[in-house]
């Protein structure tokens, strides 16, 4: 096989920096051909038991090796971020290979261009080089069990960062401390949630998830959004699928913010807006398993003509034997939590879509309009177009 070759069209495809080292000699650099620069290796090659292996000398600059067994030299894969590469990452990566400052916008820009890769993207890419010059196999997970330099850079890290952060007071938020945030978020209780985030709100090391205050942000941001779907909303009774479109809607709207005061404000706004849809959807304590299983099917099923007998065979049980547990143990009937479940649906899409009346009543499986209006003024004193004057978010609407 022509190596040199194989990693130029790697290069080309991927766009992730290649390299071929023969004695800790380059024989040829992706990123060197590119920049039109002598070619340099910050990696020192050293024996190992390891092929594939992880090598790095700062652990957020990760290089891996693959030993080409028919020629002895090694491809170098890398550097490789977990995320887009800032000045600081930029400075470190060049202080390694001791490139001249004068080079700095040029490196730069092919820095940034590599696409950003997790730990097990990266493991992907050199199992498969591996098995395209070695002809041999290895799955991703037998790789990533590999207690390599590189894992161990990385425990040396942790040490060091644990006994950094003891020793100027940083530490994480207490458990104590998100069990009683999450734990309002699941009772659906606003007022306790306001009065935890509003006890707790200074003096709390959150940790360090980014290099750069503003990916720190969004990074907790999406830590936070994520425990209180799943230790707060659904367990509190949202169906899950309601509650993760919903924290993925609030997610995307932080990752387009770029000031951290925005994003920590809309981290309340979603951590109060999470508790009282919460509430909205709170089921009692002590339901069985099988009324949560029908409340969750119901509350999965409102854009579509659903029945008892629908939510019977779900259950694998009779309609009659459905139909009274479930009165026994909510005090209202199936059909009337039906109902609920389609007109709460239907003012979210009157303050949230550009909907028509017409087209609500038909997707959630109303007779027809009429019916429908009829319905949501019965149960809300207000009519549909009144609620969606009141509350809408969208300025134009057709009806």
């Amino acid at each position: 096989m022509d190596y040199i070759t194989f990693c130029k069209n790697y290069f080309a495809v991927t766009n992730l920096p290649i390299n071929i080292i023969n004695d800790n000699e380059v024989l040829y650099s992706s990123l060197g051909d590119l920049l039109g620069i002598p070619a340099a290796n910050p990696i020192g090659l050293y024996p190992s038991e390891f092929n594939p292996e992880f090598r790095a000398q700062d652990p957020d600059i990760v290089y891996g090796s693959v030993m080409i067994e028919a020629t002895g030299d090694y491809i170098m894969l890398g550097p490789a971020f977990p995320f887009p590469p800032n000045d600081e990452l930029i400075r470190r990566y060049m202080h390694e290979c001791a490139s001249p400052i004068s080079l700095k916008e040029e490196i730069a820009e092919a820095l940034c261009s590599i696409p950003p890769l997790s730990h097990m993207q990266f493991c992907r890419h050199l199992v498969f080089i591996h098995q395209c010059v070695n002809g041999k196999k290895m799955s991703v997970s037998e790789l990533m069990m590999q207690k390599s330099e590189y894992h161990f850079r990385r425990e040396e890290q942790y040490i060091e960062s644990i006994a950094e952060n003891l020793e100027q007071g940083r530490l994480h938020k207490s458990c104590h401390v998100e069990q009683e945030v999450y734990a309002a978020i699941r009772q659906g209780n606003p007022e306790s949630l306001k009065n935890a985030l509003l006890s707790h709100s200074n003096g709390i090391y959150d940790g360090k998830l980014a290099q750069t205050p503003l990916r720190q942000a969004k990074n907790l941001f999406i830590s936070t959004a994520a425990k209180a779907t799943v230790l707060g909303t659904i367990p509190g009774g949202m169906d899950s699928e309601r509650a993760y479109q919903l924290m993925d809607l609030y997610i995307q709207e932080c990752e387009k913010m770029q000031s951290i005061d925005t994003i920590q404000s809309l981290q309340y706004a979603m951590l109060m807006d999470l508790c009282q849809k919460t509430a909205e959807y709170k089921v009692p304590l002590g339901l069985s398993s099988e009324s949560y299983d029908c409340i969750n099917f119901i509350r999965s099923q409102v854009n579509s003509a659903i029945t008892v007998e629908d939510v019977a065979e779900h259950i694998h049980r009779s309609v009659s034997y459905t139909t009274k547990k479930f009165k026994k143990e909510l005090g209202f009937t199936m059909g009337t939590f039906i109902t609920r479940c389609k007109l709460e649906e239907a003012k979210s899409l009157l303050a949230y879509s550009n909907k028509s009346l017409a087209e609500i009543s038909n997707y959630l499986c109303f007779s027809n309009q009429a019916h429908f209006q009829n319905l949501f003024k019965k149960q809300y004193d207000i009519t549909p177009m009144k609620y969606r004057k009141k509350h809408q978010v969208f300025q134009v609407h057709k009806y």
